[in-house]
């Protein structure tokens, strides 16, 4: 499905998100750059805006994307190629819930708007916990479902009939478009999420909440 949307993604993530999505992002470089990492593991990377803004943002780092998506892959090299970013960022398929990287090697994991995607959220939990070392940080930006009634009624009206319909038109695929959505309305809400992160052996875990709960910003320590 990813393969498949991968030459619009780009455009249709800041055309449907109204470009708040770049907003969310450089909130969770501020919040990566606080932990000074010289090693990054950016899991599901997708088209590789995160890593490139760690990157471009952070000084003397080192960031590792890993994707399922080949095609997604294809379109971040070509971003990263394109900004002389070549020896800064490392891209290479890769599997959350298999990472081939070491015990206690990263000092930050992130992850944007991909551990909703993963078949097994527990296992991709712990996996991103196994690599990173005594102390580093684990930073996650997911979609969640707003709180207010009100608003949580017109976002559900604007994300399961109007994005469907765009993304459709704009990517010819409009099953993935109706994926996304369905896929916010699975994952598990913040609290719950927390405790998942607790278990999978992280602390001081903590939800920050963007756009009236559009999305949240997950951190913990390993």
């Amino acid at each position: 499905m990813f393969d498949n949307i991968a030459p619009k993604y780009d455009l249709l993530n800041h055309t449907l998100s109204m470009n708040i999505d770049r907003i969310w992002r450089r909130r969770v470089v501020r919040i990566v750059c606080r932990s000074r990492p010289h090693r990054i593991l950016d899991v599901a990377t997708g088209t590789g805006d995160l890593a490139i803004e760690m990157a471009r943002r952070i000084r003397d780092v080192h960031v590792l994307g890993v994707d399922l998506s080949e095609k997604m892959l294809d379109v971040a090299r070509c971003k990263v190629a394109a900004r002389g970013l070549d020896e800064r960022v490392v891209l290479d398929v890769g599997d959350a819930e298999h990472l081939r990287v070491s015990d206690a090697s990263v000092d930050v994991v992130t992850v944007a708007f991909g551990v909703r995607n993963f078949g097994d959220l527990e296992a991709g939990l712990r996996e991103m916990a196994r690599t990173i070392k005594p102390g580093g940080k684990v930073v996650i930006l997911e979609f969640s479902t707003p709180r207010n009634p009100l608003f949580r009624r017109v976002y559900g009206l604007y994300s399961h009939r109007l994005l469907p319909a765009i993304g459709g038109m704009i990517s010819k695929d409009r099953k993935a478009y109706e994926y996304l959505p369905a896929s916010v309305d699975e994952f598990p809400a913040p609290e719950c999420f927390m405790a998942m992160m607790r278990e999978a052996g992280f602390k001081d875990c903590r939800a920050r909440s963007q756009s009236l709960g559009i999305a949240q910003i997950y951190t913990g320590e390993k």
